[in-house]
Formats: C-alpha cells, sequence, structure tokens
C-alpha cells in the first residue's frame, strides 16, 4: 500500500495530536481490560486500569528508544501472560508480595527477549527465515485476525446496559445497529475521505456511533425503556460522588511497584521459582508472535524490521520494554495488532505519531474525565471497529500467502494446519492453567515442525 506519512516523516503538530488519540483509542480498550481481568485474582486488593495505560506509554517509549525510532509499534498489555500474572496471586499470598510477583515476573519474561536478542546478535536471522518463511507467518498473520472475529462479535452484540433480562433480542439489536452504523462511518471516511479525514477513520467511526447510542440511552432514559440504554454513564457519576474537586480532573495511577514495596521480607526461592515457571514458557510463546507482528507490519510499510533496526533491537525493546512497563502497571507488555491495523488502514507509519501516543497514554493516565469517557464507549462502537482493526490484521496475513506456491501440497499442508488450528482454537495447558500455549502459538508450533518434515522433500519442479 502506499503511505501517507513514512517512518520518518512528522505530521503537523496539531494533526499529530489527532492521529495519536486515534492509535490511543485502537489500543487503548484491550490494554484496560488485562488489569480488570487480573483483578479477578486478587483477594482484598485489585489492578488499575490507568497504570497500565502508563506503563503501556513507558514500555512504548523504552521500545521506540531501542529501535532507534525505526520501528511504528505500540506496545500495550499482554493477554498472553494473563494466567501467569493470576498466578503471582495464588496460593493465598499478599497483594503487596503478588504485586511484587507481576514486577519479577516480567523481568523474567524480559530476559527471555533479552537473552534471544543476544543470540539473533551474534548469528543474525538467517536461522529465524528458514524456521519460519512466508508459508509459516503469512497464515499465522492471519490467524492473530481471525482468531479475534469472536472478540468482535462479541462486543458488537453487547451494550453498556443490559435490559432487565439480560437477553433481550431488542438490546441485542439495538446494539448490534450502533455497531454497524460505526463501521459503515468508518469504512467510508477511510475509502472516500479526503486529506485528514482519510487519515483518522477511526476517531470519526467511533465519534458516529457514540453519538447514535447516546441518542438511543437518552431517549431510553426518558421512556424508561431499558433495552435502549446502549450507553452506560457510570464512569462520569464515579467522577462526581462526593461533589467535584480535585479528583473529578485528577486521577493518580496506584503504581504496581507502589504496592509491591515492603514486600520483599516475604519473598521466597518457592514463590520465585513458581513466578519464573508462570512466566518463562509464555515468553517463548509470546517471542513467535514478536516476530510475526514484526513481519506483518514489515509486509505493511515495505521495509523489513527484522534486518533494520533488527531482530535484535525489536526484541530488546520488547523485552526491556514489557520489564519498565510492568514496573509501573504490572502487565507485560506486547506488540499490538490493533496497532499495527491501524497503521494499514490509516497509512500512516510515522514514528513520531507512535511516540506522541506513547506520551499521550503517560498523560491521561492522569485525566481522569478521559479515562471516564474511554469506558464509557459501548462494546458494540469498539466491536464495529474492531471489526476493521481485526479484519486487516487477517488479510494482511492473507495478502503474504498469496507469494506461496499453493498447488505446493507441501505449502498447502502447512497453510491448512496452521489455519484450522489457529482458527480451532487449539490450546495447549500445563501445571494446571499456569501455562498455557496460545491457539496462535500451537498453530505456529505446528506449522513449524510440519513444514520442516516436508521441506526435506525436494522440489518436483
Amino acid at each position: 500500500m502506499k503511505l501517507i506519512y513514512g517512518i520518518k516523516d512528522k505530521p503537523k503538530f496539531g494533526q499529530m495530536i489527532v492521529f495519536a488519540i486515534q492509535q490511543l483509542l485502537a489500543i487503548m480498550a484491550a490494554t484496560l481490560v488485562v488489569p480488570v481481568i487480573t483483578s479477578g485474582s486478587i483477594e482484598g486488593g485489585s489492578m488499575d486500569p490507568a497504570a497500565a495505560l502508563f506503563g503501556a506509554g513507558i514500555g512504548t517509549l523504552v521500545y521506540v528508544l531501542f529501535t532507534k525510532a525505526n520501528s511504528p509499534v505500540f506496545l500495550g498489555s499482554s493477554f498472553a501472560f494473563l494466567g501467569s500474572m493470576a498466578a503471582a496471586f495464588a496460593g493465598g499470598v499478599s497483594v503487596q508480595l503478588g504485586f511484587l510477583g507481576l514486577i519479577i515476573g516480567a523481568v523474567f519474561a524480559g530476559l527471555v527477549y533479552v537473552v534471544i536478542a543476544l543470540l539473533v546478535k551474534a548469528v543474525g536471522v538467517g536461522w529465524l527465515n528458514k524456521l519460519m518463511p512466508t508459508v509459516v507467518i503469512g497464515p499465522t498473520v492471519a490467524i492473530i485476525g481471525l482468531s479475534l472475529a469472536g472478540n468482535a462479535i462479541g462486543d458488537l452484540q453487547t451494550g453498556g446496559v443490559k435490559a432487565d433480562d439480560g437477553t433481550s433480542v431488542a438490546a441485542v439489536l439495538l446494539c448490534v445497529l450502533v455497531g454497524i452504523v460505526t463501521l459503515i462511518v468508518t469504512t467510508i471516511a477511510s475509502t472516500f475521505g479526503k486529506k485528514m479525514v482519510k487519515l483518522i477513520p477511526f476517531i470519526i467511526g467511533i465519534l458516529a456511533g457514540y453519538a447514535v447510542a447516546t441518542v438511543f440511552t437518552v431517549i431510553g432514559n426518558a421512556a424508561g425503556i431499558d433495552s435502549l440504554k446502549v450507553i452506560s454513564f457510570q464512569s462520569f457519576a464515579n467522577l462526581v460522588d462526593g461533589g467535584f474537586g480535585l479528583h473529578t480532573l485528577i486521577h493518580v495511577p496506584e503504581f504496581t511497584f507502589l504496592t509491591a514495596f515492603g514486600a520483599f521480607g516475604e519473598l521466597s526461592g518457592s514463590y520465585i521459582g513458581a513466578i519464573a515457571l508462570a512466566y518463562v514458557p509464555v515468553a517463548f510463546v509470546v517471542f513467535a508472535e514478536h516476530v510475526a507482528d514484526h513481519k506483518n507490519i514489515s509486509s505493511i510499510i515495505e521495509k523489513d524490521l527484522l534486518e533494520d533496526p533488527g531482530l535484535s533491537r525489536t526484541l530488546l525493546g520488547d523485552g526491556v520494554g514489557s520489564m519498565a512497563g510492568a514496573l509501573f502497571g504490572g502487565c507485560p507488555n506486547t506488540t499490538y495488532g490493533e496497532s499495527i491495523a491501524c497503521v494499514a488502514i490509516t497509512g500512516n507509519a510515522s514514528v513520531a505519531t507512535i511516540i506522541t501516543t506513547a506520551i499521550l497514554a503517560i498523560i491521561v493516565s492522569f485525566f481522569a474525565p478521559f479515562v471516564a469517557f474511554v469506558n464509557s464507549i459501548p462494546s458494540c462502537v469498539m466491536g464495529g471497529v474492531c471489526i476493521a482493526l481485526y479484519g486487516f490484521i487477517a488479510v494482511s496475513g492473507l495478502k503474504m500467502v498469496q507469494k506461496v506456491d499453493l498447488e505446493d501440497n507441501r505449502n498447502l499442508f502447512v497453510v491448512s494446519t496452521i489455519l484450522i488450528c489457529g482458527i480451532g482454537g487449539l490450546t495447549l495447558s500445563f501445571g494446571n492453567g499456569t501455562v498455557t500455549i496460545t491457539s496462535i502459538a500451537t498453530a505456529l508450533i505446528l506449522g513449524i515442525i510440519i513444514n520442516q518434515i516436508l521441506s526435506v522433500k525436494k522440489s518436483d519442479k
């Protein structure tokens, strides 16, 4: 595709702020959800989503530093480590020790990346290209998007306020309508928009969907019809609990290192070993997704990021950035497909935009009204946006597959195995669910194995 802004381009300041807000909206929902899910494993405490957002901003800046501002990728909270994070609080450990475990675990995971980066620096990436050629990476990238299809459709059918029975057909249909409006406005803005409009289709789509949802919600409140209440404004109501004051505008995130402070005396060798066992295997799994994501963005911007700035640098940026992010937000970070899809759809690969997004994430983590607004965006609106985002990830992978000779049975078996195992959701769990190999990683591993076995056969052509 033709990029409107290349890696080194710097949009005008005002435009860059708007582009950064769009990137932030694309990644924010998923980044905030990870700590919310993990909070269910914490007895007597919870993780602060705003701190995770702050950590994502810090992690991304570290990544940009290590990659010499040559890779337009944003890092956000990783879903792959959900089981690992829950393990930090298992066995009745104190809240403080559990939060310290989050930091220790992220360090273990980051060190895996550092070790692999040093290996890559020493021997190059030739072995990786042989291990993960296009016939393996293409379908893997495709299932990264396709595996999220259920999430997008699930969100599309969900509003902010449930009807009395929680299963109202009218409520579901209304949510779908709002989501489809969001999707259509986004696609029209991206396809037919001129100049600035073409560059911010997600902001326009989200605002359009939010406006439609607000109209129905106002009608629902006036008429007392719960099924029309698509938006929950509870996040705004929480801001003014106890009246207006500084807390209405400013929210100081509960940083992980502050909560963990003082728990060092509770550490034991068995606990550290359990944390290592929970995090290290998952880090190897996420490494495979790191490679797939960077090959995907490389195909979009038509520049091989595994060569420049180099896989060793992207791994160091991801690993050290993940450690730094977890120090503040508790969540190990990872490259975000939503961010990559945003680059693909808008044609804006400016690293300056990514830097601005990271800084904006840090700032808005303290700005309570913005966090409240994001929390109030109905799931159906984000579902409409995610249909486009996840779809573009899938299509990027399929475009890679186009370059593969599928008349050759070797390639056909590799691609078909990865697609079916990935879409079918084949996962492998060990240690009572402490370590889970995701469907994407499982499909990738099987694809690598089959490709290596079948590569023994010489080509007939």
